[in-house]
């Protein structure tokens, strides 16, 4: 439904001023923010009118009103203007991300804990992985060792020996991802000799996707005798080459949805959904877009019935995307925060453009090694 310039106006500065002070609005408040010679009678029945059509409501049974869903909608659709980010913004932004070699998961991890701050709101922050991806190595270092005493009182006597180790896999992208394993076995330098060059020859240079369970079982399989010696391991790399494969993920600011009387209903829920990476991306909204902010009911799950999402989808390389979202209480700063995400996503885009894409001259290393 269309309003006229006057109703504009008056839910424009209704909006403005609710979003600021979280307080129900009177008639007498806006007719000092308005531009227009109106006296706050004449407000008083614009007020009523909005009321009516959906755009307002009244909490309780002060003269003041609030902008419902619908009347932020409106707002969002027709009467918003971004606030220009300023030099020394950008600034304080571009030196966050000013690191000579950066790692993906840092950067994502930064961007979002630095929007919850900004924010006052949980951030989400997101990469995919490209298909093309591989793994360019495969370490096994050890790490410590310990002697554990059976419980059998007949073996009180007898030590048991328990290695910790740790495994890393490093993919084409520059992406690393670590996993420390327990073997009952002592890892010397021969063995680690002997499992990295083994992994290596049978792993490095494959892309991410096609190290499948059943192509680590293959792996297993070709150990021979060492099978059931060496599956911890195995199973290792499989789980973070699945990791690495989901692309990164990350949540911050979880917490600060507590603060939101208006969101107390579903503040805990969200807290705990926001803190199980499939929940927290069902959170996202779906769909293609460059800036989308989803009101109310608007969102996919009822934990969002009284929330707002703002989601900015960026390009990284030519084959993949990166998203950040906030999840907040519906009266957001949005003119401002809006132009904040959108350059926190251009400087993400470029760095992780940079660090995540694999470079053409890279040599796919599929060797394979005979023990």
């Amino acid at each position: 439904m269309e309003l006229d310039n006057r109703k504009q106006k008056i839910l424009k500065a209704i909006i403005e001023e609710y979003t600021r002070t979280g307080e129900p609005v009177g008639s007498k408040r806006i007719a000092g923010l308005l531009d227009i010679s109106v006296s706050p009678a004449t407000i008083r029945n614009e007020m009523a009118s909005l009321f009516e059509q959906g755009y307002l409501e009244q909490p309780h049974t002060s003269a003041g009103r609030v902008p419902s869903h619908m009347g932020y909608r409106y707002y969002l659709d027709n009467l918003m203007l971004p606030s220009p980010i300023s030099p020394m913004e950008m600034a304080a932004i571009e030196a966050m991300f000013n690191v000579g070699d950066p790692d993906p998961d840092k950067l994502l991890s930064d961007a979002a804990q630095a929007l919850a701050d900004y924010t006052h709101c949980a951030a989400i922050s997101s990469a995919s992985m490209p298909p093309e991806v591989f793994v360019m190595r495969i370490e096994l270092i050890p790490a410590a060792e310990r002697a554990f005493l059976a419980d059998n009182p007949v073996a009180m006597g007898l030590a048991q020996l328990l290695l910790t180790v740790i495994i890393m896999v490093i993919a084409s992208n520059g992406s690393v991802k670590s996993k420390v394993c327990r073997v009952s076995f002592s890892v010397t330098q021969e063995i680690c000799r002997f499992f990295t060059s083994f992994a290596n020859g049978r792993l490095a240079g494959r892309s991410l996707n096609e190290i499948s369970a059943a192509y680590i079982n293959s792996v297993a399989y070709s150990f021979g005798d060492y099978t059931e010696v060496f599956t911890t391991l195995l199973s290792a790399i499989y789980s973070l080459c699945k990791e690495m494969g989901d692309g990164q993920f990350c949540t911050k600011g979880v917490t600060n949805l507590l603060r939101y009387d208006e969101m107390k209903d579903f503040s805990r829920e969200l807290v705990v959904m926001l803190d199980e990476k499939q929940s927290a991306i069902g959170l996202i909204p779906d769909g293609n877009f460059e800036l989308k902010v989803t009101v109310g009911k608007e969102n996919n799950s009822m934990e969002l019935s009284n929330a707002a999402v703002v989601a900015v989808k960026y390009p990284i390389g030519h084959s993949r995307c990166g998203t950040l979202a906030l999840i907040g209480p519906v009266r957001m700063e949005y003119p401002k925060l809006i132009p904040h995400m959108q350059y926190f996503a251009k400087m993400l885009s470029e760095l992780l453009s940079e660090t995540m894409e694999p470079h053409p001259g890279r040599q796919n290393p599929q060797e394979q090694t005979d023990i």
